[in-house]
C-alpha cells in the first residue's frame, strides 16, 4: 500500500489549533505537520494554508497541491510565487450560505432604512415611517459572479429585487441580468441602487472600487444615492475615495467587511463615519469542520488518479 502524503498546515494571522484538530480527525492515516522537517521536506505532498510563511511552499520538492482555507487565494500569491502545482479554493455549502446571509442582511438593512430607525430609537423618536420603496423598484448589482456571488444574486432575486451581475467573462445566471468585460461594466454600473462587491483580488481588480467607478453610477434612485457593500477583499477598494464619495453625497452609505489594512486601524475615519457600517472580516468565516473533510477527500481522490476540482486558473489567479 502506498504511503499517504504528509500534509503541511501553514496558517498565520489566527490560531491554527482548530484546523489541526480537524485535519487530524479527518485524515488519521496521514501525517499532519505545522512546519516542514527541514527547508526541503520531501515528505510533504499537500499544504493547507492561509497567509503561509513567505516562500515556505516553494522549497517543498514534492508538493502536489495547495489548499486555501478561504474562498480567496490572493494570500497564497502574496507569500511569494507559489510552485507550479494546483491551488484549490475553499468551496462549501456552509461558506456560500454564510456569505449569502451577510449580503442579504446588508442589502435589506440598507433597503429598509435600518440605520435611520436605529438612530431614531436611540433618540426616542416616534414618527411616521420613512419612505419605503418596493424591492422590485431597487436594482442590486453583484460585482463578481463566482460561487458566492451567484448564490447571493439568486437569493436577492427571490426576494423580489432587480438583480444584475458583472464578471470578467460571460456568465449566465437565472433571474439575473448579466454583463461582462470592460464594455459591460459601464452599463452594469449605470443603473445600480446597491453595489455588492465579491470580486477576487488580482492585479486587475486592485482598487477597482474607486472614484472613477462611483462616477459611472447613477446619482439618485429610490434609496437616494447609491450604496456600497464590499465583502470581497480590502485591496479592491480605495478607502480615501469611498470617504470622499460619502462626504460628497456621491455614495449614500457603505457596509464594509474588508479593508486595505486588517485589523482596521483604530484611527481610521471609517470606524466613526455616520454612513459606514464596519464588520471585522466576518461575512463568511471558514469553519474547519465544514471545509477540511472535502479537502481530505480531494487528497485521497488525487492519489487514486482523479483530477482536483475547484482549482485556480494560474493565469487569472482566481
Amino acid at each position: 500500500m502506498t504511503e499517504k502524503g504528509t500534509v503541511l498546515l501553514s496558517i498565520t494571522g489566527f490560531p491554527a489549533d482548530d484546523w489541526m484538530a480537524a485535519l487530524t480527525a479527518a485524515a488519521p492515516d496521514r501525517r499532519i505537520v505545522s512546519e516542514p522537517d527541514g527547508p526541503e521536506d520531501a515528505s510533504i505532498r499537500y499544504a493547507v494554508v492561509w497567509k503561509p510563511e513567505p516562500d515556505v511552499l516553494s522549497r517543498l520538492p514534492n508538493l502536489q497541491a495547495i489548499f486555501s482555507v478561504g474562498a480567496g487565494v490572493d494570500h497564497v500569491f502574496a507569500a511569494g510565487e507559489p510552485p507550479a502545482v494546483p491551488i484549490v479554493r475553499a468551496v462549501s455549502w456552509d461558506l456560500t450560505m454564510r456569505m449569502s446571509e451577510y449580503v442579504v442582511w446588508r442589502v435589506l438593512d440598507h433597503h429598509r432604512s435600518g440605520a435611520a430607525y436605529r438612530q431614531r430609537q436611540a433618540n426616542r423618536i416616534w414618527e411616521e415611517e420613512l419612505n419605503q420603496p418596493a424591492a422590485s423598484d431597487v436594482t442590486v448589482g453583484i460585482m463578481g459572479l463566482g460561487e458566492l456571488g451567484t448564490d447571493a444574486a439568486g437569493k436577492l432575486a427571490n426576494l423580489g429585487f432587480r438583480v444584475t451581475g458583472w464578471s470578467r467573462s460571460a456568465k449566465t445566471v437565472d433571474n439575473v441580468t448579466c454583463h461582462h468585460g470592460e464594455d459591460g461594466l459601464k452599463t452594469f454600473l449605470s443603473d445600480l441602487d446597491i453595489l455588492v462587491v465579491l470580486l477576487p483580488l488580482t492585479k486587475a481588480t486592485r482598487h477597482i472600487v474607486d472614484g472613477d467607478l462611483f462616477a459611472k453610477m447613477k446619482e439618485r434612485g429610490p434609496l437616494g444615492a447609491p450604496i456600497l457593500i464590499n465583502a470581497g477583499r480590502g485591496g479592491l477598494q480605495d478607502e480615501a475615495a469611498i470617504l470622499t464619495a460619502l462626504d460628497a453625497g456621491r455614495l449614500g452609505a457603505a457596509s464594509l467587511d474588508v479593508f486595505e489594512t486588517e485589523p482596521l486601524p483604530a484611527n481610521s475615519p471609517l470606524w466613526s463615519h455616520p454612513k459606514v457600517t464596519v464588520t471585522p472580516h466576518a461575512a463568511a468565516i471558514s469553519v474547519p469542520a465544514e471545509l477540511v473533510p472535502p479537502m481530505v477527500r480531494q487528497m485521497d481522490a488525487h492519489e487514486a488518479g482523479e483530477p482536483l476540482s475547484d482549482t485556480v486558473d494560474p493565469t487569472r489567479r482566481y
